[in-house]
């Protein structure tokens, strides 16, 4: 895997997502399909992101597939995908449904460690 993919995780389960989001960083998490078009240029946004956003080293990007892991997206009444949600100190802080720009993105992780 090179390094641009590790940047980017991906929980085999419950637990091991529920670990990362738990964790000192933000959380932004990715819920996406893989049958869905705008879930994978979503992907390509985050890879640039992860590659552009000057803090990266300072959050945690994750993606969790919808079809595997059902229990999760439900726990977050994910309704549409793509849906990103912003976690931080373990807990959902925001919601985005749909496509979002890495200018947003960006916006919103900053106010999340500037402790807004």
């Amino acid at each position: 895997m090179n390094e641009e993919k590790e940047k980017i995780k991906h929980p085999k389960n419950a637990e091991e997502f529920k670990k990362i989001i738990a964790g000192k960083k933000p959380v932004l998490v990715d819920f996406f399909a893989t049958w869905c078009g705008p879930c994978q240029m979503m992907g390509m946004i985050l890879e640039t992101f992860t590659d552009t956003y000057k803090n990266i080293d300072k959050v945690e990007i994750i993606k969790v597939d919808i079809d595997e892991l059902k229990d999760i997206a439900l726990d977050y009444d994910v309704m549409s995908v793509p849906t990103l949600i912003l976690f931080n100190g373990g807990k959902p802080v925001e919601t985005m449904v749909g496509m979002r720009p890495e200018e947003e993105l960006t916006t919103k992780l900053d106010g999340i460690l500037k402790g807004r």
